[in-house]
């Protein structure tokens, strides 16, 4: 894929604040207060599933600025769901976990939790959780592929009061995948290598909502792609459990999905789609 180099360049830019080593933590300041739960901030008129821009429609209304190889995967994907398949966004439906970018997308309520060493963010689903290393700590050598990443952060202040204000986050891969921004398979570049910067902080004038300015730099991309996602609290919040493989009626045999009937038969997903092979089931007489 031609233009690879950018992506270094951009990355260093974006987050030459975050990169160097050792940085220092104030020790006498707090934190800001993010206790609650925090939904995604959603446009009723636009409708469909979640999308990674709050404010564009989801899929092609996305606007992603995709290269023309992954224009096409994306085109692909979509067609694909339209015959029954699913496309990019398979591993959602296999219950794996989405990873970064899609596991911010605030579908189920998250929750910050601030310490002196660590800030999780606590995701649900088959994502669990996010670790952003607040320590001071490098990057080290060797990074174990995941779907998360590896984030490292700092807290910063705004106003010079003993508070901290904005969380600035950095995380890389190796990661997982295949990944997507949202559930029509918007791809992120198959070779995993994508780099995220976020600066995490309070709305200035409510209290209640909590920005997430969030850049994207991806092979995928042909440029550096930001956005503001936003979350709104609630206060005192009823958190419920949610397993992906709990109900789920879809089987994967190999790269072939199908579906369990609710009498207990295995149905095509596809039409003409094949059934699976019986090799090592004897035939019934």
């Amino acid at each position: 894929m031609p233009g690879r180099s950018w992506i270094l360049v951009a990355a260093t830019a974006l987050a030459c604040a975050l990169i160097t080593a050792g940085v220092a933590q104030a020790a006498d300041a707090t934190y800001p207060d993010w206790r609650g739960s925090w939904r995604r901030f959603a446009i009723p008129e636009l409708g469909g599933q979640p999308s990674h821009d709050q404010t564009k429609p989801w899929g092609p209304g996305q606007e992603a600025p995709l290269t023309a190889e992954y224009q096409k995967v994306h085109s692909d994907s979509m067609a694909d769901q339209a015959q029954g398949g699913q496309g990019n966004f398979v591993g959602h439906a296999q219950c794996l976990p989405a990873g970064m970018p899609f596991m911010m997308v605030g579908a189920q309520p998250l929750e910050f939790v601030p310490t002196p060493d660590t800030t999780y963010v606590l995701v649900g689903g088959s994502d669990h959780y996010r670790r952003i290393y607040t320590d001071g700590r490098s990057w080290p050598l060797d990074i174990a592929p995941s779907y998360s990443g590896y984030s490292i952060g700092r807290w910063t202040e705004q106003d010079g009061n003993g508070l901290y204000h904005t969380l600035e986050v950095e995380t890389r891969g190796p990661f997982k995948g295949p990944r997507a921004f949202d559930a029509t398979g918007l791809p992120l570049a198959f070779d995993n290598q994508s780099i995220f910067i976020e600066r995490i902080h309070l709305d200035r004038s409510n209290a209640n909502v909590l920005q997430d300015e969030m850049t994207v730099i991806d092979h995928a991309l042909t440029r550096p792609w930001t956005v503001n996602k936003r979350y709104l609290r609630t206060a005192r919040p009823t958190w419920t459990e949610a397993y992906c493989l709990e109900g789920t009626a879809l089987v994967f045999v190999g790269k072939e999905e199908y579906y369990v009937s609710g009498d207990g038969y295995l149905m095509p997903t596809r039409r003409d789609q094949s059934p699976p092979n019986l090799k090592y089931f004897g035939r019934r007489r």
